[in-house]
């Protein structure tokens, strides 16, 4: 990979005018969760519009700060606002600090806008559940966690936003707490995260050794004095962070289960919020990155394996939710790539991620609309034929789906084929294989959205000779407006948010992550990339028509498939990875250490407690209170004494 310029910590001045009430955007969603969690039942009937309000307010908050951001030259949109003092412990101070720039207050407007969209549509897809009270509340701490970690001005400060988005999501992805797969998956999601967490920590740990400090500012300034092979450490450590919150491989397992939590926290999760939280943290530790071309490298082949995974996955599920679970697996996979190409893709890998965010939260809404409309059933083979009872619906997520094939000129044709370009750009065997598998990747993503597409709106009615799980005939219908209108809105970022980004992103990133490096030759010709990855994702959408198109759709999952089908409906065995290599060694350890412990710590406490009791029974049975016994103790001394002196007298 090429030597790429080491990025330098860009000076933060202090946050003055509308940046000064940038506590709001923490704490508005922060104190609708703990309004709602107090208020108990007596918030059932107005704590959703609450919820949407305080996010609606954030939202308002940070495009305040983003217009007055914008008016300012390059050098000074990096602000920070000292909000008080966390915590002081001899050497180390830690500031509750916020850090305005353009990196961060991107993301706030991206989880505020579109969080605020989900929450409102969330308001009538919850309208008949009697938690929903709580559900919001759960969903204003996700926010105010997410917020808390785009916006820290130090890796504590993230680090508590990091845990707070994990113990939110585990909240959400097991919000139905009567079904043991909800409870499985929240507690699946929760412990593979804390793998990538221990990671994150101990990357944490070795900066404060190195520098002795864990500002943003400090920490990019001196990165250059840490020792190579400790910078190459802290970027594995962060990578693997990164890998727990978005889902790459191997902790990639975690993110379709968590499907089994309300359509809208998927939504959330896969769109705006927690899978991001791995693409920001590469991006914001660009500086620490750029020292490292190993780091970089294991990053790209993390993106290029999960992109790949994601895409193969989700070819082979009739779920349409878990269809759009392994989606994001994949374009997270992209974004990861991007951001591992360095200058070269970080701006990319945020653009993929802001395009993403819009048709995929517009897909994940859409999904939940087909459920509702479905009686909540998932399985794509008994729908069919709804594109006439779901008109809305229909479009919004068709311009969702083309987005996210890349359909020229929609919001993914810019920002997946820009990585795909940046990806064949690389000099020798990368440019290759990262190019070749993220085109492949494409053709993939063509194939399996145009079947989801095919088997949900196109085809027979194969819903109308049916009865759901519950026992109810389907009677599809159109969702209430609280739920279309967010979907209308996804749905025209889904059309122009690439061209609209495309050409100012880079720039309007580059105080944050530098400027963007052009890089010429490599692979292929730049002009014949982009043709390259349409005509193969055209491939895709074909081979899905002849496939399945064509052919009519059996109610019923065939029980005997292909062994690659079989393979990638077992999730390429990633379960069974995580448990061989993660799992049952750590089952192991434990046991040994616990063993260890019994036998060993507390079998010398232990001992040595027996020992000092049992030697001062035996003694006591010594003092038996008669002089004649005492006496001839003290005779029996004596002799002892003088047969010793005599002893030594005569040696």
């Amino acid at each position: 990979m090429n030597q790429l310029p080491v990025l330098l910590a860009q000076a933060a001045e202090p946050a003055t005018g509308t940046a000064s009430l940038a506590w709001l955007l923490v704490a508005l969603p922060a104190a609708g969760a703990l309004v709602l969690f107090l208020a108990g039942r007596r918030a059932d009937a107005w704590g959703h519009w609450l919820g949407v309000g305080t996010v609606v307010g954030a939202f308002a908050v940070g495009l305040a700060i983003f217009t007055e951001t914008v008016g300012l030259a390059p050098e000074a949109r990096t602000r920070e606002l000292s909000v008080y003092e966390w915590m002081s412990a001899g050497p180390l101070s830690v500031d509750f600090g916020l850090r305005l720039d353009p990196l961060s207050l991107t993301f706030v407007l991206l989880i505020t806008g579109v969080g605020a969209l989900i929450h409102l549509y969330s308001v009538g897809y919850m309208s008949h559940d009697p938690n929903r009270r709580r559900f919001f509340a759960q969903l204003n701490l996700f926010v105010a966690a997410m917020l808390v970690l785009v916006l820290g001005n130090n890796f504590v400060l993230l680090y508590l936003g990091w845990e707070g988005v994990g113990l939110a999501s585990y909240l959400l992805i097991g919000f139905f707490q009567d079904r043991p797969s909800a409870a499985t998956a929240a507690k699946k999601a929760f412990l593979m995260n804390r793998v990538g967490d221990v990671g994150l920590a101990i990357a944490i740990f070795l900066l404060w050794l190195e520098l002795g400090t864990l500002q943003y500012t400090e920490v990019f300034a001196r990165i250059g004095e840490v020792p190579g092979g400790t910078v190459l450490a802290i970027t594995l450590l962060l990578l693997l962070g990164a890998c727990g919150k978005s889902g790459q491989f191997p902790l990639q397992s975690w993110l379709p289960d968590a499907m089994e939590g309300p359509t809208p926290v998927s939504a959330l999760i896969h769109a705006a919020t927690m899978v991001t939280a791995g693409v920001y943290l590469i991006a914001r530790a660009a500086p620490i990155y750029n020292l490292s071309e190993t780091g970089r490298l294991v990053v790209c082949l993390i993106g290029v394996i999960t992109l790949m995974i994601g895409a193969i996955v989700g070819c082979a599920y009739d779920d349409i939710k878990k269809v759009l679970a392994y989606s994001t697996v994949s374009q997270i996979g992209y974004m990861i790539l991007a951001v591992g190409l360095g200058p070269v893709g970080y701006a990319l890998g945020i653009l993929h991620l802001l395009t993403h965010g819009f048709f995929k939260a517009g897909l994940f809404l859409g999904a939940g609309s087909v459920m509702h409309a479905m009686n909540d059933d998932v399985d794509m083979r008994r729908f069919g034929g709804l594109w006439r009872k779901l008109p809305v619906t229909f479009v919004t997520f068709g311009l969702g789906y083309l987005a996210l094939i890349g359909f020229p000129f929609l919001s993914g044709y810019f920002s997946k084929d820009a990585i795909i370009e940046a990806a064949f750009a690389q000099e020798g065997w990368q440019g290759w294989v990262f190019g070749g598998l993220a085109t492949l990747a494409a053709g993939l993503t063509g194939f399996y959205m145009t079947r989801l597409m095919l088997m949900t709106f196109f085809g027979e009615s194969r819903w109308k000779e049916l009865t759901s799980a519950d026992g109810r005939e389907y009677h599809p219908h159109e969702s209430p407006v609280t739920m279309t209108a967010p979907m209308i809105v996804l749905a025209f970022g889904s059309i122009g948010a690439g061209a609209l980004l495309y050409p100012v992103l880079p720039g309007w990133l580059s105080p944050s992550v530098g400027e963007r490096v052009e890089l010429e030759g490599g692979a292929l010709p730049h002009a014949l990339i982009p043709w390259l990855v349409v005509g193969v994702s055209l491939l895709g959408v074909l081979l899905a028509w002849l496939f399945v198109g064509r052919q009519p759709v059996p109610v019923q999952r065939p029980e005997r498939v292909s062994p690659v089908v079989a393979a990638a409906r077992a999730d390429l065995g990633a379960d069974a990875f995580n448990e061989a290599f993660i799992e049952r060694p750590g089952i192991w350890l434990t046991r040994v250490l616990v063993y260890f412990d019994n036998r060993g710590i507390d079998g010398l406490v232990n001992g040595t407690a027996a020992a000092f009791g049992g030697s001062s029974g035996r003694l006591r049975r010594m003092q038996t209170g008669f002089v004649r016994s005492y006496a001839l103790s003290m005779l029996g001394g004596g002799v002892i004494i003088v047969a010793a002196m005599l002893a030594v007298r005569f040696a």
